[in-house]
């Protein structure tokens, strides 16, 4: 069984609709996928209608975090969308989302970059905004020939040039949230180059009620790899696996990492919220 708990949709900054990932995830031969647009569960309703025979769908959402001054991002399923409060502090980051990717237009076309706002709302569309619509409009005006070119300190990277901050949550405050509407709380790629996060912080955010930590990421090391399943089993938390799928924009690599089975389940016994489709 291949199990997929990570995975964007055009719904946030994934190139493809939500039906569309599904039908993926289908022939990649995924049994279950989750759909984990950033803030946002607006993709969800259409993920449940177009889903194919034999695809169990998972609703989650990667909650925007931000710990010592580093984005973090925390991994929420089976919560109750309708919770007041998770529903507004999704809200008010999305919100905060549209302030900082119009001021990261405005401090490229400072440096000379010809660029407009409308560029980048025509690719986001209805989707909650984030640099990689900004990346993909700078590559379309010919500022940088790649999307992944905008990721650097010249540009939109964290510390870059054109980079501004937005609203994010303090995570032990996401991840009490979450329980609070039901749902559980995985920590994504903690070893990730500008993900990192400490062995401390970890523990602390288990301490929290933390359910479980991606384990399996395409781009997390062997090392991290291992040092996450060792967090994992020192603090009682679920080893997860997930893609990280954000369609053209990752290669199309839905199911490349998987969790067990046995971990899924364990997971999903934690919830209360809504349930699988």
């Amino acid at each position: 069984m291949r199990i997929d708990l990570h995975t964007h949709s055009s719904a946030s900054d994934g190139t493809d609709p939500p039906a569309e990932v599904m039908r993926r995830a289908r022939v990649a031969g995924v049994d279950v996928v989750a759909l984990t647009d950033h803030d946002t569960v607006a993709g969800h309703d259409e993920a449940r209608r177009s889903r194919p025979p034999g695809l169990t769908f998972v609703p989650g959402m990667e909650l925007s975090c931000r710990v010592d001054g580093r984005s973090l991002h925390l991994l929420a399923y089976l919560f109750d969308p309708a919770h007041p409060g998770l529903a507004a502090e999704g809200e008010k980051i999305r919100g905060d989302r549209v302030r900082r990717a119009r001021v990261m237009v405005a401090k490229l076309a400072a440096l000379g970059a010809d660029l407009t706002w409308d560029q980048v709302a025509a690719i986001a569309g209805e989707g909650v905004v984030g640099r990689p619509h900004i990346a993909r409009a700078m590559a379309e005006a010919g500022v940088i020939s790649d999307p992944a070119d905008a990721f650097t300190t010249a540009w939109i990277g964290d510390g870059g040039r054109a980079y501004e901050d937005k609203y994010a949550l303090e995570p032990a405050e996401a991840i009490s949230l979450v329980h609070a509407a039901g749902g559980v709380s995985v920590l994504a790629h903690p070893g990730t180059p500008g993900y990192e996060v400490p062995d401390e912080v970890i523990a602390r955010l288990a301490a929290a009620g933390l359910a479980g930590v991606e384990v399996w990421h395409p781009e997390q090391s062997q090392a991290e790899r291992d040092r996450a399943r060792r967090l994992a089993d020192e603090l009682g938390l679920v080893a997860t696996g997930g893609s990280d799928d954000h369609g053209a924009l990752t290669g199309y690599r839905i199911g490349a990492e998987s969790t067990p089975p046995e971990a899924w389940q364990h997971l999903a016994a934690q919830a209360s919220g809504t349930p699988v489709s």
